[in-house]
């Protein structure tokens, strides 16, 4: 029964390229993983309880990272929700701490990661309470 014990990790990154190196990294990693390029798209295909962790870029057109994570977090409020930023994050502790402290968002890993370095850290994440 390995496949229960499998994780199953939400990308959602404008980049197509950014998702297809994430996906192939976490899946080679043992992890089940859905992408989303389009945050409205990811969104009305978000399933309660399906998904372990949701890993969101900040910065994208529609919907950014933090509006998106309202949403999902109305959806299924104890979903993990880390952010995958090449941004500067004191710029959105100033606009957006609000938001940050109302989501209870915890997890920030900055681009650019190696491979080796994201898996530790979702792993690690994964483990929390």
């Amino acid at each position: 029964k390995a496949k229960t014990s499998q994780k199953r990790i939400l990308i959602v990154d404008d980049e197509p390229d950014i998702t297809v190196t994430l996906k192939t990294a976490l899946e080679d990693s043992g992890f089940f993983v859905d992408t989303f390029n389009n945050t409205v798209l990811a969104l009305s295909m978000f399933k309660l309880g399906l998904y372990d962790l949701v890993l969101l870029d900040i910065r994208m057109p529609e919907m950014n990272g933090f509006q998106l994570c309202r949403k999902l977090r109305y959806i299924d409020s104890k979903l993990k929700i880390c952010f995958l930023t090449a941004a500067n994050l004191a710029h959105y502790r100033e606009t957006d701490s609000d938001v940050i402290n109302d989501l209870g968002i915890q997890y920030f890993i900055f681009k650019p990661i190696n491979n080796k370095d994201l898996v530790s850290t979702l792993k690690a994440i994964l483990l929390q309470k």
